[in-house]
């Protein structure tokens, strides 16, 4: 850290008199997505007045800007004219911002109304309550987030994450299964390197931050283009490359790993966008286990322009990862494998798109994006018996392959009616093939008397279903300061022939230009997990798949909330909802298990057959975020959240779901010093604290467990317990340093995660090595490091 430190100190006293940047982008119509030509486009707090107009297209460039933090305001006439502050220029990459306009709800001739723009609002119009924009400088600014956009959203109000090792999104206490995941407009598999079937979160994440543009998070009462989801979503979008110049950057982080980037035009009106990341982490260890995983992933975007017959791009994500658990390597507090096994796993991940969009007039466009994706998963576990005797034995114990393919299609049609009513209208259609065998002698009988429980068939499939959802929602500005989203999701699956509508509104009442107040309801629908949805049972000695004809999850959503702006750049919000849910499946005997439980544990219940849909469960909580935005040099945000999860299995007993935790509180703050000749560089800190309550647990049947040598839970005391606390301190240093002469930047940074390396509990799980209940923790102590170079 030490020599990371003087060669940061050394380089920017080199850069005395950094050269300007350059700020460019494009103002669209915030209701039809269309160019606005000639709309003005003007840098603030300059002492001569600089601006210019944009173009046909609806572009913009502004050149010689100073470097540093900037803003620029943007006016058209009969539109709100909005403000962008704090826009970062440097040296190493020109900065890019697109920036939409609302039209003003009076025809008006000669005079603007101001706004802000800022993040607290979606990118999607429709979304009105429970919704935020994310972009690439939050992903990379905050203390321990690892450049993973997963763990950004758990500073956000409403999620939960108290898990080191991985980063599954828990959203208002719903199972991290309940998230959508999508990439432009199309629904995805799990994003994560060493992901699963069924699951939604993992390890390391396979999307490249430095690829994103700004994208929208929502927690709750979801627009109805979103859909097959009870949780939340994630819709990413990726950025262009540089239209007009060749940029580039290497960097390397401990978990991003070692990447490379490069962008710039292609063709007369196109660009480019390709990224390569390999990891880093197996050099240094410290991810929680002592094996070296091995992980990459490859982006890119190929944005051919815009011609007579639309726009044109093909987008892609590809990854793979790999790890060898050795039992002679294992160290005993290892979170991943045990000293008496060898465990191999393998995956991948992968998505190929292709964006067509074509305007219809001036005020209407359609958008269809045909892609297909895949997640591939693998794992093999062969056990030792009798270790280091003469009469060692080694056999298959666990065989798990696991494939997930889709192809998709998704097409909407969007109308600006006039500036108080846009339409939007269309459907997302899903071809799932599923390849998934699943062998495991884990809690299974001796039927053939070797002395070895038998290797059992739990998951044998080679399945294809279509899911179909049609949507049509729309905007209606009711008056200056009442807004009205409403819209209506169908889905509909060939599987077992069932179609679901759910009804989605959304209210937002301007009281003035500080207050806002909003409610939100939505009605939403997801298909059952495919790792529980096509589990075997042995029936009559045939293998059945017994769960196939299970119902749709259906969950109602209940928002209130209120916005408050607390002065320049400061905003508060309060958020209540509740959450009501049915039709989740349960055992048909009396039983505490529940769907609505599956996401706490690496894998899927094995034993989950024979469901009914017979299930229920709530969530309500109130959330409360006090926020700063980057100005003056610092920020602040603080967000909490106390809330209740329950659900009820057969037995029909209220229980406290495992992502109860009850509550989360966030504080984060960031400042950035001026340092230089020019004053044209930034030594920046970042830090983040977190604390939640403990997880809920089911204790342990030790006598049960040690006679079966697999763990054993006490059923009717499930979720009884609940785990310590958890509490985590980040601290995150570093240097940004412009080149005095050339198109070149540097940044440093050191990010020192659990500075406290406090010991948060991991789980307590019964070892049949030393035939007890051990207690795992979480990692303790952990720094992180980084560098950027932008050419």
């Amino acid at each position: 850290m030490k020599k990371i430190i003087l060669t940061a100190a050394f380089l920017f006293t080199l850069t005395g008199w950094a050269q300007t940047g350059i700020i460019k982008g494009i103002v669209l119509d915030k209701q039809s997505e269309s160019p606005l030509e000639g709309a003005t486009v003007q840098l603030m707090d300059m002492e001569i007045a600089t601006g210019v107009i944009t173009d046909l297209d609806g572009r913009f460039i502004l050149k010689d800007v100073p470097i540093g933090r900037q803003s620029i305001q943007i006016s058209y006439i009969g539109f709100e004219s909005s403000t962008v502050p704090n826009i970062e220029v440097t040296t190493g990459k020109d900065a890019v911002v697109n920036i939409t306009l609302q039209e003003s709800f009076n025809q008006l001739n000669e005079v603007v109304v101001s706004s802000n723009t800022t993040l607290d609002k979606p990118k999607n119009k429709l979304a009105v309550v429970s919704a935020r924009q994310f972009g690439i400088e939050e992903v990379g600014r905050f203390s321990g987030g690892r450049g993973d956009v997963g763990r950004l959203a758990s500073n956000f109000a409403g999620v939960s994450a108290p898990d080191d090792s991985r980063n599954d999104v828990i959203i208002r206490g719903n199972s991290p299964t309940g998230l959508l995941w999508r990439i432009e407009g199309i629904p995805v598999p799990n994003p994560n390197h060493y992901s699963s079937a069924g699951t939604t979160g993992g390890p390391v994440s396979a999307l490249n931050p430095n690829m994103l543009k700004n994208s929208d998070f929502i927690t709750s009462a979801f627009p109805a283009e979103y859909g097959n989801a009870i949780g939340g979503v994630f819709d990413i979008g990726l950025r262009n490359g540089n239209t007009d110049d060749y940029e580039f950057s290497a960097q390397a982080g401990l978990f991003s790993g070692v990447e490379a980037n490069a962008e710039g035009p292609m063709g007369e009106k196109g660009s480019f966008l390709v990224a390569a990341r390999y990891s880093l982490i197996g050099l240094t260890g410290g991810a929680g286990t002592s094996a070296t995983p091995n992980y990459g992933d490859l982006s890119f975007n190929f944005n051919f322009g815009k011609g007579k017959l639309g726009s044109l791009s093909l987008f892609g994500i590809g990854g793979t990862s790999d790890i060898e658990f050795l039992g002679d390597d294992i160290e005993a507090d290892d979170l991943f494998a045990a000293e008496d096994e060898d465990a191999f796993v393998k995956s991948g991940f992968g998505v190929l798109g292709l964006k067509h969009s074509l305007p219809i007039g001036k005020n209407s466009f359609v958008r269809t994006v045909i892609g297909y994706s895949t997640s591939q998963s693998q794992y093999t576990a062969d056990r030792y018996f009798d270790k280091d005797t003469p009469q060692e034995n080694i056999i298959l114990y666990t065989k798990d392959d696991e494939t997930e393919n889709r192809f998709t299609i998704s097409s909407l049609f969007n109308s600006k009616i006039n500036n108080k009513i846009t339409l939007r209208t269309g459907l997302v259609y899903e071809n799932l093939t599923l390849d998934y065998i699943n062998q495991d002698r884990e809690e299974q009988p001796d039927n053939d008397g070797d002395g070895f429980s038998d290797l059992v068939t739990l998951v044998d499939v080679n399945e294809s279903l279509n899911l179909f959802q049609p949507f049509v929602q729309g905007q209606f500005r009711l008056s200056e300061k009442l807004t009205l989203n409403a819209g209506l999701n169908g889905q509909y699956s060939n599987l077992n022939k069932q179609f679901a509508l759910g009804p989605r509104a959304g209210l937002s009442f301007d009281a003035n230009d500080n207050h806002r107040f909003s409610l939100g309801y939505g009605l939403h629908y997801q298909n059952i997990p495919s790792p529980i949805l096509f589990l075997n049972e042995n029936v009559n000695g045939n293998l059945a798949q017994t769960n196939r004809d299970l119902e749709f999850v259906r969950s109602a959503h209940y928002v209130m909330g209120y916005d408050v702006k607390l002065g320049n750049k400061w905003r508060g919000k309060v958020e209540a909802y509740y959450q009501d849910i049915d039709n989740a499946p349960v055992h048909q005997f009396s039983s505490s298990y529940s769907t609505l439980t599956e996401g706490a544990d690496f894998g899927f219940s094995k034993d989950a057959v024979s469901l009914v849909n017979e299930g229920t469960a709530f969530n309500q909580g109130i959330e409360l975020t006090l926020e700063k935005f980057f100005s003056q040099n610092y920020y602040m945000l603080f967000t909490s959240s106390f809330y209740q999860s329950k659900y009820k299995g057969s037995d029909g007993v209220e229980r406290n779901s495992p992502f109860n935790n009850g509550q989360v509180i966030n504080f984060l703050a960031g400042k950035e010093f001026v340092v230089g000749k020019a004053r044209k560089n930034r030594f920046f800190m970042d830090t983040k604290v977190t604390f939640s309550g403990g997880r809920y647990y089911t204790p342990i049947n030790l006598e049960a467990s040690r006679a079966a040598k697999y763990e054993v839970l006490y059923d009717d005391l499930a979720y009884s317990l609940q785990y310590d606390n958890y509490f985590r301190w980040d601290v995150k240093l570093g240097f940004k340093i412009n080149s005095k002469t050339k198109k070149r930047s540097h940044q440093f940074y050191v990010d020192l995660q659990n500075v406290t390396n406090n010991k948060n509990i991991f789980s307590r799980m019964y070892n049949r090595l030393t035939d007890n209940i051990d207690r795992e923790d979480q990692i303790g102590f952990f720094p992180d490091f980084g560098y950027r170079f932008q050419f």
